[in-house]
């Protein structure tokens, strides 16, 4: 992975778990066959095609929240 692509999609998601977590999901999708988001020149790996996704705002996520029950 690129180390510029990882910093600006930390300015993104700037939880690094979180961030780590969304391009490892992207990364599955992109793998079996979900075409990208963002077009490139160059031949890019799945995992910076899913940092630029990020980057571009292709991609959003949600916190879920959860509530313990006794």
């Amino acid at each position: 992975m690129r180390d510029d692509y990882i910093k600006d999609a930390l300015k993104v998601i700037s939880d690094p778990n979180i961030l780590v977590n969304v391009v490892s999901r992207r990364v599955k999708q992109l793998r079996r066959g979900n075409r990208p988001l963002v077009e490139s020149l160059e031949k890019l790996s799945a995992e910076d095609t899913a940092l630029r996704e990020i980057i571009d705002g292709k991609i959003s996520y949600e916190l879920a929240s959860y509530t313990a029950r006794s």
